[in-house]
């Protein structure tokens, strides 16, 4: 699994947009500099973002973008979508309808566990809990999980 720069970037936006609060306009200059973001790519996620209705924007010498609802409702899964499509694609392919013949006929099974497990966190983790780096325990579990096998596995 990979997650795309622009994912990234356009989460740590999310996350701007949301530390300022719901109805507070925030430029598009601030959150690329702030966020170390090249402003024109910036422009090209908050696009997307505007697109989904996660953010709103509003023109003017006070004008700047504002998350569409509160930072508690938008879920990063929401965010990922809306900038790369569906969270875990096997080559643009339903995976419900996804069936491979002997030995690989089981793989479908492993796809849908991935996709599942990727829903597992990025649905259950919002901008809000990202922004007050209170994360769902079970998420926090699964880090800790991670770090620990990964140290194990690199004799650290």
């Amino acid at each position: 699994m990979r997650i795309s720069e622009r994912v990234d970037n356009a989460v740590r936006a999310m996350g701007e947009l949301a530390a300022v609060g719901h109805d507070v306009t925030m430029k598009a200059e601030v959150i690329a500099t702030n966020q170390a973001i090249s402003l024109k790519y910036l422009l090209d996620i908050l696009r997307d973002l505007k697109r989904a209705e996660l953010v709103r924007s509003k023109r003017g010498p006070d004008g700047g973008f504002t998350l569409s609802r509160p930072a508690a409702d938008i879920s990063l899964a929401d965010v990922f979508r809306a900038v790369d499509g569906p969270l875990a694609d096997v080559h643009d392919e339903s995976l419900r309808g996804l069936e491979y013949p002997a030995p690989a006929e089981q793989l479908p099974l492993v796809w849908m566990a991935i996709r599942g497990s990727l829903r597992r966190v990025l649905e259950t983790v919002t901008v809000a809990d990202l922004v007050s780096g209170e994360l769902p325990a079970d998420v926090v579990a699964l880090a800790d999980e991670y770090r620990r096998t990964t140290e194990e596995r690199h004799g650290r």
